[in-house]
């Protein structure tokens, strides 16, 4: 049995979105605040994260998240159907 007490928990959570309900706020530059960390948990299909400082880019899947820093520009853009949701942590999370 694994002790998950110590580890970080988000302290909230977005709604479930998919690709007709996520909202145009994703889909352009925002970022996390000052002490948030996010990770994009993919519960179906594909996303592509942009991330603007430093620049990359990654196609996340259920089996890769996306982490995000505290004051991370960053945006999402379609791939395809999707079904996601956002966790926020105020201290670095596990994956």
């Amino acid at each position: 049995m694994n002790d998950t007490s110590s580890r970080p928990q988000p302290y909230r959570s977005t709604p479930v979105f998919d690709e007709t309900t996520l909202p145009a706020a994703l889909r352009r530059e925002h970022r996390t605040k000052q002490g948030v960390w996010g990770v994009i948990r993919m519960l179906e299909g594909q996303l592509k994260l942009v991330v603007l400082d430093p620049p990359g880019e990654a196609v996340l899947t259920t089996d890769a998240p996306g982490r995000l820093l505290p004051d991370q520009p960053h945006f999402v853009e379609l791939v395809g159907r999707m079904r996601m949701q956002v966790d926020f942590y105020d201290r670095p999370p596990e994956f």
